[in-house]
């Protein structure tokens, strides 16, 4: 049984994870590199956020101290009421492994075990069985009914993101992170995946924090938060990808401004 302090908050909250003036910084003197500045940020359970902003400006960083992946150095993270803060490394651990879900560009799927195999990992680390019910929903969703006995090698790209989406959501996880999980995708499959995680948070409620310098994947998003020097500077609800062209030129990005 999870501790009480890494089960899930059922007060009638809102809110899956919160950043309050988190500093974090690598390296020491003169080589520091103060990679958040007193960030800030809120994000509503079942809402699908992308965050955006050059190279550079904190977004994976944000990430993954809102994962509980890296402390911080001076502020407050919240998953739900959980001060991050506040738990050991293991603890940091259990409560990844029970209420965190992730996907990343390049997949990190376990090439000796099958697409079954890779989708049931976190809930098997866990010690915990499937839901047979759950993983027939997701299999069927992202079409991956006749590929669950291939091996990673024996997959396109977009069947072995679809995988790792599968493995992100199989333990019904209070947030899902995903850190440009189309950047290694052709445009056909990113289009799809897109269109998942956009139902992952319509029809399963699930919360959904996606990095991405891609305004056209962001427009998929229900809000749109955009960094800068490591502060959050801007943030632009029901966004479509005229906008947060508009916006990202007001902010002055042009590096991102090229990625239509």
């Amino acid at each position: 049984m999870p501790s009480t302090l890494l089960t899930p908050t059922t007060t009638a909250t809102t809110v899956a994870v919160q950043a309050r003036d988190v500093v974090k910084i690598y390296g020491k003197g003169q080589t520091a590199v103060r990679a958040l500045d007193g960030a800030s940020l809120s994000i509503d359970a079942g809402c699908f956020t992308a965050v955006m902003g050059p190279s550079g400006s904190g977004k994976s960083t944000l990430m993954h101290v809102l994962a509980g992946l890296d402390r911080v150095d001076a502020g407050q993270v919240l998953l739900g009421e959980t001060d991050l803060a506040g738990l050991s490394e293991r603890q940091r651990t259990l409560l990844r492994r029970e209420r965190v879900g992730f996907v990343f560009q390049s997949f990190n799927l376990v090439p000796a075990l099958t697409a079954a195999e890779n989708i049931a990992l976190p809930l098997t680390l866990a010690g915990r069985r499937p839901d047979p019910a759950w993983v027939d929903e997701l299999v069927a969703t992202l079409g991956l009914a006749d590929r669950l006995r291939h091996r990673p090698s024996e997959l396109s790209g977009g069947q072995q993101q679809r995988v790792a989406v599968a493995r992100a959501l199989v333990a019904r996880p209070e947030i899902v992170f995903a850190d440009e999980p189309t950047g290694n995708l052709d445009s056909q499959a990113g289009e799809a995946l897109l269109k998942f995680l956009r139902h992952a948070a319509d029809e399963f409620g699930q919360t959904i924090v996606m990095v991405t310098h891609d305004p056209t994947a962001a427009a998929y998003a229900d809000r749109v938060v955009f960094l800068a020097d490591g502060r959050v500077v801007d943030d632009l609800a029901a966004p479509t990808v005229d906008t947060i062209l508009s916006r990202m030129a007001r902010l002055g990005a042009p590096a991102l401004k090229k990625a239509k």
